[in-house]
């Protein structure tokens, strides 16, 4: 299979590849669905908007690489190096990234519903407003994560790494959170109704429903949304040094 000249194969070295759409006459979305690039090297590759449903990218080189709107539903990236690659708005419904490496990328926006994350690296990768729904997150590290606004309803996040993480308004509500490390995450205003957090470890933690307005010299309180334990399992949770205060708590009641 030939593309533009380059030769689609497994191995095959195509770094700095552009097949990014652009809006000119004739020109194509480039369509490699279920193409078979395993081991390829697509270092710095120009992918946006590119069709890669089913494709085959195991232990693919794409850092660097633009996929921004790029279609990766269902596609295999097991092991993918995805460091500092731009996913914004990518769709990646039911993908499979487990062991991928994900640091610094950017997945504002992404639709990962279903994917499967399991042992993924994403230490500092943007995913805000990302959709994460019933995603598998198992073992997942998400150190320093932006996950501003994220969607993990119902998501595997058991056993994963969320220290110092932003899940500022994330919604976690049934999210199995399980044993994962949230120490110093700031989760203010997040949804995490239902979930199990049963040994997880929220010290430090910012569960609060109290900020202060930018303009407000002498800085007085605004209250607004709550963070929402209501129905959370938190047996056996570590909460030493976690800001609780205005949550509602798994029984209803609102921590003063």
């Amino acid at each position: 299979m030939k593309v533009n000249g380059y030769k689609i194969e497994p191995g095959a070295n195509l770094a700095g590849v552009d097949w990014g759409y652009r809006p000119e006459p004739y020109r194509r979305r480039a369509n490699l669905k279920r193409a078979d690039l395993w081991d390829a090297n697509l270092t710095g590759a120009n992918l946006r908007f590119v069709i890669l449903t089913g494709a085959n990218l195991t232990n693919t080189n794409l850092s660097d690489a633009n996929l921004e709107h790029a279609n990766l539903e269902h596609a295999n990236l097991r092991g993918a190096n995805l460091r500092g690659a731009n996913l914004s708005s990518a769709k990646l419904e039911g993908a499979n990234l487990s062991s991928a490496k994900l640091e610094g990328a950017k997945l504002e926006h992404a639709n990962l519903r279903g994917a499967n994350l399991t042992n993924t690296n994403l230490s500092d990768a943007n995913l805000e407003h990302a959709g994460l729904r019933g995603a598998n997150l198992e073992h997942a590290n998400l150190t320093g994560a932006k996950l501003e606004g994220a969607y993990l309803g119902g998501a595997n996040l058991s056993g994963a790494e969320f220290t110092g993480a932003t899940l500022y308004r994330a919604n976690l509500t049934g999210a199995n959170l399980t044993g994962a490390n949230l120490r110093r995450a700031f989760l203010k205003y997040a949804d995490l109704s239902g979930a199990d957090l049963s040994g997880a470890d929220l010290s430090g933690a910012d569960l609060s429903a109290v900020y202060y307005a930018a303009n407000d010299r002498h800085r007085q309180p605004a209250e607004t949304h709550r963070a929402n334990l209501q129905g959370a399992n938190l047996r056996g949770a570590n909460l030493q040094g976690a800001n609780l205060h205005g949550a509602i708590m798994p029984d209803g009641t609102i921590h003063d």
